[in-house]
């Protein structure tokens, strides 16, 4: 059986959600973020893009490049709620979706092509999409996930593609090598040395000579440019949630030591986040007394992956449940609704500095162990 792979991503999905509150906003170069020079970009208009900001820029250098650009501070409360409702808008007709990162998705439709017609299918799904939440969204449509969301790519702003079966390299031969998904700014600059820019010049390659050039990842690039991929479509709530807990030899209520056990519990995790390019919408505490009687308190956050923000709320939701005068025998916490997408973090909040922090407790992490060194805790 024919595959039918559709790739969906809303278009510029913080600035969309803005400017269905404040619609003088439309049409002009806006971006989402934090107000300080040491913030960063979150998210960015096609007007501001124009002038060559991007998200996970420097605020500041944002600024420089576009001084007409409106700065909102915007509201990841708001944007996770827009992303489960089109994630339950998709979900309740299709059969298999894979929630790729807050805003974007893959759907397997192979098959439905006997009963109605694949890309009619997903030409009225988009429609209801943008009917029910009035957010612009594009899709492509072909027999692999790389050759859709590059089609997507194609789409932007506000379209639709559909790539035929065995078109996927003539469609791929004129774009740029950065078009193709894991062609970030080393590879790119590996293969511009080597005077290669457009993709039809990589189809012409030898898979070896990639494996040479990129190391391991060559030959899978070279597959990507060449429209192959295999990659099944996975359902994102496969791996639903990740926790852990700790039992203590003695039972006790001593706050620094459950502070400190409950800070190195959602290090552990968030970098287990990180690590799997995940980010959590819902955040669990745990607490088993003395006598064993067991509580739990669950908030439903926006998504991220920051230590910083899970911390402030697992910090909160212990006040909050922790109402006993009992000693504890076990604490745990647990992440849940894990969606891909790590570039996530807070970045309403966070900022440089804090961003460069985290990535250097990462790197420290991954080479001498997880408990090598974890965030403090004021008590």
């Amino acid at each position: 059986m024919e595959q039918h792979i559709v790739h969906l991503d809303l278009d510029t999905f913080f600035v969309s959600v803005e400017r269905l509150h404040h619609r003088d906003l439309m049409g002009k170069p806006v971006l989402v973020g934090g107000f300080s020079d040491r913030a960063v970009v979150a998210s960015c208009s096609y007007e501001a893009r124009k002038f060559g900001v991007h998200s996970a820029m420097p605020m500041r250098l944002a600024r420089q490049l576009c001084p007409e650009a409106i700065v909102v501070r915007g509201d990841h409360d708001e944007y996770s709620r827009f992303s489960r409702m089109v994630t339950e808008i998709i979900e309740e007709r299709t059969p298999v979706v894979e929630k790729a990162s807050i805003d974007e998705h893959y759907l397997d439709i192979s098959g439905m092509d006997r009963f109605f017609g694949c890309w009619k299918w997903a030409q009225e799904l988009r429609q209801k999409v943008m009917k029910e939440t009035h957010l612009p969204i594009s899709f492509g449509l072909s027999v692999n996930k790389t050759v859709s969301k590059i089609a997507t790519g194609e789409a932007k702003p506000c379209g639709e593609k559909l790539i035929g079966n065995g078109t996927e390299k003539a469609f791929l031969a004129p774009l740029s090598i950065r078009k193709i998904p894991m062609v970030g700014p080393k590879y790119y600059m590996q293969l511009r040395n080597m005077g290669i820019s457009k993709i039809h010049t990589l189809q012409e390659m030898a898979p070896e000579v990639m494996r040479q050039v990129l190391g391991k990842n060559g030959a899978v690039i070279w597959k990507k440019a060449n429209g192959i991929d295999d990659t099944p479509v996975l359902p994102y709530s496969e791996q639903k949630s990740m926790s852990k807990e700790e039992t203590f030899e003695k039972d006790t209520i001593d706050m620094a030591l459950l502070k400190k056990a409950l800070a190195r519990m959602v290090d552990e995790l968030a970098f287990d986040l990180r690590k799997e390019g995940k980010v959590t919408g819902c955040v669990t505490l745990k607490i088993r007394y003395s006598n064993f009687e067991t509580f739990n308190k669950q908030a439903k956050i926006s998504y991220t992956c920051s230590d910083k923000v899970l911390l402030a709320k697992v910090m909160d939701l212990f006040q909050r449940l922790y109402s006993k005068r009992m000693l504890i025998r076990l604490i745990g916490v647990k992440l849940s609704d894990l969606v891909a997408g790590s570039y996530q973090i807070d970045l309403f909040n966070d900022i440089v500095t804090d961003l460069n922090l985290m990535q250097a407790m990462d790197r420290i992490r991954k080479r001498f162990g997880v408990d090598k060194v974890q965030r403090g805790v004021c008590f």
